[in-house]
């Protein structure tokens, strides 16, 4: 994903950055990347939450997934990445 025109800096979409994050994270771990929580343009590039299946289970709802924070560089290259929280597919958040 290069963000260069013509010599000139274009800031990438916001759908081609989450693409790009699901999509990166997805290769470095092995593992199927989901849904895209969220996503935020920073002064360097951009950070996002991504949903990982880290175990599939039967029913799916038992599945482990993991949320990571993604760091994406303003090119939208993945710069580094950390795992959050893990939980089971079917839990609900109680805030």
């Amino acid at each position: 994903m290069s963000s260069a025109d013509n010599g000139t800096s274009k800031r990438l979409s916001l759908t081609a950055v989450m693409r790009g994050a699901r999509e990166q994270l997805g290769d470095l771990l092995q593992r199927p990347a989901g849904a895209v929580s969220a996503i935020k343009a920073t002064d360097s590039g951009w950070t996002a939450d991504v949903e990982v299946v880290e175990l599939e289970k039967v029913p799916d709802t038992m599945s482990v997934m993991a949320l990571y924070h993604v760091e994406l560089d303003s090119d939208g290259e993945i710069v580094a990445y950390e795992r959050g929280r893990r939980y089971a597919r079917g839990q609900i958040d109680r805030r």
